[in-house]
């Protein structure tokens, strides 16, 4: 054990590694090659510190523990999970959505259910609220309900306080910004807050996708999940898509990451457009 102003300098060894990615892949579907064994060290350096331990061994017993397991693994998960996105990342999504989808959507519905299975720190799901707002703002009478959902409980905790660095929100329109966003007033912050317009008609859970979708409604009519599969085996990948296409509508839509496809995999989707799925039961 060390106080806690001690610096860890703890090295995780390469059984150690294995032991941790086995766990994590079996449990989670994340692929741990060697070449993430530094990454991970250093991402756990930080819980060996918040737990006063000296070594990777104490952590791991601990870990793998009855109270590690109830009071330490989401941590781990939060430590170990990657969180990388953008508003506005890979635009001919946003694109399809509001010249494609939404018009023809509108001609048959007035409610819109959709899912961001893989929404991060939020700016995926606040991207898509904002298409979504100024499309019913202009069709009178729509409206729509979606779900954000991630393995990890920091980084939603994050999504749903909607607050980041101005240098974020750059590649948004300025008359975008001064509509759904808030400058604080502390200028050496430098922040800008989601509005509330944008958060009313979201909800965040934490959920692990490679397990099964207890509670998730089976009727959407878009999902977009996207660069997450990429930390998956085919295997899991082609799990994970067909347990999603059950929670579909039939004719509903599936957005992948731009490194993701379907090849290989067998399931209930046709592609219409560059890594775009519609759901053909």
């Amino acid at each position: 054990m060390i106080t806690p102003n001690e610096v860890v300098h703890a090295k995780l060894t390469v059984p150690q590694f294995k032991r941790l990615g086995q766990f994590i892949h079996k449990n989670y579907g994340i692929q741990m090659p060697d070449s993430k064994k530094v990454l991970l060290e250093g991402r756990l350096q930080k819980r060996l510190k918040k737990n006063n331990f000296s070594s990777f061994a104490e952590y791991i017993e601990y870990l793998f523990s009855e109270k590690g397991q109830a009071s330490e693994l989401q941590f781990f998960i939060d430590a170990v999970s990657t969180n990388k996105t953008d508003f506005y990342r890979e635009p001919h999504h946003f694109e399809f959505l509001r010249d494609t989808f939404l018009p023809q959507f509108i001609r048959q519905s007035s409610h819109l259910k959709l899912w961001s299975a893989a929404a991060s720190s939020g700016e995926e799901p606040y991207t898509i609220a904002i298409e979504l707002n100024e499309f019913k703002e202009k069709h009178r009478g729509f409206s729509y309900e979606m779900l954000g959902t991630d393995i990890s409980n920091e980084i939603l905790q994050k999504a749903s306080k909607g607050i980041y660095e101005e240098k974020r929100v750059e590649i948004i329109p300025l008359h975008i910004k001064r509509k759904y966003f808030l400058r604080s007033k502390n200028r050496e912050k430098r922040t800008v807050k989601v509005s509330r317009q944008l958060k009313q008609n979201l909800t965040y859970r934490t959920l692990n996708l490679t397990m099964p979708l207890v509670g998730i409604p089976n009727d959407f009519d878009l999902v977009f999940c996207r660069n997450v599969l990429i930390y998956f085996n085919r295997a899991v990948q082609e799990k994970v898509i067909n347990a999603i296409c059950k929670k579909l509508k039939p004719g509903g839509y599936l957005f992948l990451g731009h490194s993701e496809s379907t090849t290989g995999i067998v399931a209930p989707v046709t592609q219409v457009a560059p890594t775009i799925y519609q759901h053909t039961p």
